[in-house]
């Protein structure tokens, strides 16, 4: 996250002999030695901010653009152990409430500015719908007391591979973290530093850099074996990044490590600018990041600080130096803040589409307000005589002030809109327990409903998002490896046993399942993983997570081989990654994976039934059915959103003991589907259907269970 300190690092870092100059009781005393400006590390901001936005605008075209976010957190740890530094040095101390009192006033204006306007526009239906009104106001909260990257990492989100659905301030996990930096390292320098004074004869700055240096390779510990064991929470832990500050703080302590020699200098500069890009460029969600994976551009972005000398026009330090860099890393903080929640609002507004022109009209209208934002709001809360000729505490209890401000507007976002959300949530389950005759799939499906249409979206587009299975419990995720199985339906032990196995478009069903199972007196057992298909071929996913769905597989077949289940059901998401090893395609290798996997039950004499995958969508559908009022206009063109080669029906071909099921034909015609079928709202995402939807077409998931139960009768 782009820091909003525009000072930096020292031509020396200060020595004992140094004059200390008595500071005006206003000011910190970091600033008690002088400090010179360096423009290439505003441009290496610049380079960093870029990174993060065009990723997040096109990920498909910058991949690892994430990693601008770990070139922030080492500009950080320089500039922060420079300021800090130079204080303990010049008065034997830092002055914490002075410290603090600054980052409030160069950070949380334009900051809560942000949150208050999502908290308006959560408050909002008409740009947000209210399904997602909980998500947004604990998140909003979460980022205004800089806890929200604790609070994504204790929710297992997976920041990389988009899993979710994203609030408008998720991006604010690294303003957290950054925060969270800010409160304990001068907290451990001042340790450290009494600690040298004390028992080794006043070695000040040694005891600090050998404290940091401890951290450092502590934390840098830490977040490989977290990476491995556990990585989305990994990509949030604050200790799991502290280690990246601290390169930044090496080069700010040791004056060895910048390099002033021109050759040198040229030639590393140039080096971190290569690794820069070539994380941007090749890294991608499913690299093992941070981990050690991260030393790349955290290593890069140190060598392009460290180099220093800017003798000739095509150094590095003078090219970062040009006015569009210098202009870009001065807005970087307001930009980065601005462009995500603009992001996630724009497919909401009226007339606003997703094409490259609506993009780079939207990418503009970031910069319009990051530059209004540092302008009128950043520049002058840095210098505003009310706080800063005034003691800190004043600075500190008006940011309190002002943080529970913007809380009490996000809560009262939701106390307006709590009742139309608990009447959406009445309505769903209404709908599920009594719906409307040929409604949904059976519109298609049924021939006596031929002609019938329906006037209303049901459930409406503004509570799709909450129309999901219950039972989160039963659906493991990421590097959970334990093949955790759930029971539902009868509790007969002679009664007929279904299996549901799959990834999350298997868990999609589970609601529909568990009700034919107790209507038909069937007990239902289950085993899901998210992004991991019951298929006997490793995925290409490298790391923790392909090795856990590859346990996961192991399991689920020990424990299908010691049970009396009499059918599976199994399903997919078509454009699961698999290795093509050994195959010609990953498509040969994913059917071959599905024949094997199947086998271990048909070879017994128990049928397998399935499903072709639904399309998937770019997007979530309900953006564009909340603000156009004819559902025709959100349809999507066939070959973009159906992959029209799904491996599941080639798998199933020719297998006499397992029961395709196709419903292509109710999702799409010959040039499009539809994100609306028979008044049902197909979708709760971009690629799950809603639990609504899935119980239209239980009467033939039902039917074709029962010929296979018929089959497997003796």
């Amino acid at each position: 996250m782009p820091s909003a300190d525009h000072e930096f690092g020292p031509q020396n870092l200060g020595h004992p002999t140094q004059t200390v100059t008595r500071q005006p009781r206003d000011r910190s005393p970091e600033h008690a030695e002088p400090s010179r400006f360096l423009p290439h590390v505003q441009g290496l901001r610049a380079i960093a901010v870029l990174f993060v936005v065009l990723y997040h605008f096109w990920p498909g075209r910058l991949s690892g653009g994430y990693v601008g976010v770990d070139v922030f957190f080492v500009i950080s740890g320089f500039l922060i152990t420079s300021h800090l530094m130079r204080e303990l040095t010049a008065t034997g101390t830092v002055r914490l409430s002075q410290f603090w009192a600054r980052r409030a006033r160069r950070l949380l204006p334009a900051s809560l500015l942000v949150l208050l306007f999502c908290a308006i526009v959560a408050g909002t239906p008409y740009l947000m719908p209210i399904s997602a009104l909980q998500n947004e106001v604990s998140e909003i909260i979460a980022a205004t007391f800089y806890v929200e990257n604790w609070y994504l990492a204790l929710n297992s989100a997976d920041y990389l591979n988009h899993a979710g659905d994203p609030t408008t301030v998720q991006h604010y996990w690294s303003l957290s973290l950054e925060e969270q930096f800010y409160v304990m390292w001068p907290l451990i320098m001042l340790l450290a530093a009494w600690i040298g004074v004390r028992s080794f004869r006043g070695a000040r700055r040694r005891a600090v850099l050998v404290a940091l240096g401890v951290v450092t390779a502590a934390s840098f510990v830490f977040c490989v074996v977290f990476t491995i064991t556990d990585p989305a929470p990994a990509y949030f832990v604050t200790f799991g990044r502290m280690w990246q500050f601290g390169v930044g703080a090496m080069i700010a302590l040791v004056p060895l490590l910048r390099v002033r020699h021109a050759v040198g200098s040229f030639v590393l500069g140039w080096a971190g600018i290569a690794a820069l890009l070539y994380a941007a460029f090749r890294f991608d969600g499913q690299t093992p990041f941070p981990g050690y994976m991260a030393l790349l551009p955290t290593l890069g972005a140190a060598a392009v600080i460290a180099a220093s000398n800017a003798d000739r026009w095509w150094y590095p330090t003078r090219l970062l130096a040009i006015r569009p860099a210098q202009f870009t890393g001065d807005i970087s903080y307001s930009l980065y803040l601005w462009h995500w929640p603009l992001i996630i609002i724009a497919p909401s507004v009226p007339f606003w589409g997703l094409t490259i022109w609506h993009r780079v009209s939207l990418l503009a209208i970031c910069f319009v307000l990051a530059w209004l934002t540092k302008r009128f709001v950043e520049d002058p809360a840095r210098s505003w005589k009310v706080l800063t000729t005034r003691p800190a505490r004043v600075t500190l209890w008006s940011s309190l002030a002002a943080m529970v401000l913007v809380a009490g507007v996000a809560g009262g976002a939701w106390a307006v809109n709590a009742p139309a959300y608990r009447e959406g949530v009445a309505e769903i389950e209404q709908l599920r327990a009594d719906p409307p005759e040929c409604f949904g799939a059976a519109s298609v499906l049924d021939p006596s409903c031929a002609g019938v249409s329906f006037e209303d979206i049901r459930p409406d587009p503004g509570f799709a998002g909450i129309d999901r299975p219950e039972h989160p419990e039963c659906f493991v995720q990421l590097n959970d490896a334990r093949p955790v199985s759930c029971a539902f339906g009868v509790d007969d032990p002679d009664a007929p046993t279904v299996a549901l196995i799959g990834d999350s478009h298997a868990y999609q069903l589970l609601s529909t399942f568990d009700r034919i199972a107790q209507e038909r007196g069937w007990r239902l057992v289950t085993w899901f993983k998210g992004a991991c298909p019951w298929n006997t071929t490793p995925l290409s996913t490298p790391g923790a997570f392909g090795q856990a769905c590859t346990q996961w597989r192991e399991d689920v077949g020990e424990a299908l081989a010691a049970s009396d289940v009499d059918v599976v059901f199994t399903a997919a998401l078509a454009t699961t990654p698999y290795s093509a090893a050994g195959y010609d395609s990953a498509h040969d290798a994913a059917v071959a994976g599905y024949r094997e996997a199947w086998s271990e039950m048909t070879d017994r004499g128990v049928p397998v039934v399935t499903v072709v995958d639904n399309p998937v969508w770019e997007t979530d559908p309900n953006k564009c059915l909340r603000t156009h009022d004819d559902a025709s206009e959100c349809d999507g063109a066939r070959d973009d959103v159906l992959v029209a080669d799904d491996p599941l029906r080639d798998a199933a071909a020719g297998l006499a003991d397992v029961t395709l099921l196709d419903f292509t034909d109710v999702f799409c015609d010959a040039d499009a589907c539809f994100p609306v079928v028979g008044g049902a709202n197909l979708y709760r995402d971009q690629d799950h259907i809603t639990v609504t939807f899935a119980d239209s077409l239980g009467p033939w998931y039902q039917a074709a269970l029962e010929d296979a139960l018929a089959v497997r009768a003796p």
